[in-house]
């Protein structure tokens, strides 16, 4: 029988996962470590510093700290005005080949994983999904967050043995990241525009700090979050009036999320030159005489 389905393994791989979270590093932890399961911290966001064995790791996004059961190992606060924003999991009942049971090793024997930018980008990714998985709690969340993290361990093993990897085109990490990050806070946005929604929420949904959702929001579309969401909203609006003869201005300016009508009302004739009434009287003037 062909052996390929173990090529990474000695047996079936079928991890026990224990956690799966997120952490702002504004305090330091003691030094400690795990005697029965392997941590993995992945940088989000930001920069820190991590001592790991009497070894000092300098880390940034996309990174992963790698704590076997046994390893000593701390956080170090680096900026706290900008803290450094994690992901970590912790989990059991693995054995890759050539590598001790319940242990990932690397071949310089350092703690510190740093990928190229594609594995990178998809292990983001697969922790944000992770973490809106928690956030979900729908039926079958354990099974869902345990494919996730197999994900993100094979992506690591396939780095770690030598598997070849696609030729790189300049590609950077950060702009991965931050097109990532800025694309789901923009489905989010054309999704729920109707809802009252915050900087702080946004932030909150994307497992981010607002002060860096607000940066790497305008670095990629030129203007803040909510700059973007009120024109969403004005658009919006403005189609209900050209296919609406009929309704107040005030259940349109609900409709688009707006509770207070004059304020909706500005705001519309700030961004268009002309008010909601005026503008539905123009469109329909318009279609009467066929132009």
């Amino acid at each position: 029988m062909c052996d390929l389905h173990y090529d990474l393994t000695y047996n079936d791989f079928n991890p026990t996962i224990l956690f799966a979270s997120k952490l702002k590093m504004t305090m330091e932890d003691k030094y400690h470590c795990h005697k029965d399961f392997t941590e993995l911290t992945i940088i989000l966001s930001g920069k820190g510093r991590y001592y790991v064995e009497g070894e000092t790791y300098d880390v940034e996004a996309g990174d992963i700290i790698i704590c076997n059961p046994g390893v000593h190992h701390r956080n170090i606060v680096v900026n706290k005005d900008e803290p450094t924003v994690e992901f970590f999991t912790g989990f059991y009942g693995y054995h890759f080949k050539d590598m001790p049971p319940e242990a990932i090793e690397l071949k310089d024997g350092r703690h510190l994983l740093r990928m190229g930018a594609d594995a990178k980008r998809e292990v983001l990714k697969q922790c944000y999904e992770m973490l809106a998985e928690n956030e979900a709690r729908q039926i079958g969340k354990y099974f869902m967050l345990k494919a996730r993290l197999m994900q993100i361990l094979l992506l690591m093993m396939r780095e770690i043995v030598g598997t070849p990897q696609q030729k790189q085109k300049g590609c950077n990490f950060e702009t991965y990241n931050k097109s990532y990050a800025v694309k789901k806070i923009v489905n989010y946005l054309n999704e729920n525009y109707e809802q009252k929604i915050s900087l702080d929420q946004i932030a909150h949904n994307m497992y981010l700090s607002p002060v860096y959702v607000s940066k790497i929001f305008k670095e990629e579309t030129g203007e803040s979050p909510i700059n973007y969401l009120i024109k969403i909203r004005l658009e919006k609006a403005r189609d209900i009036l050209r296919e609406e003869e009929t309704g107040s201005i005030k259940s349109i300016a609900n409709a688009v999320g707006y509770d207070d009508v004059y304020h909706f009302s500005k705001l519309f004739k700030k961004y268009y030159g002309i008010s909601p009434q005026n503008y539905r009287k123009t469109v329909r003037g318009d279609m009467a005489s066929g132009e």
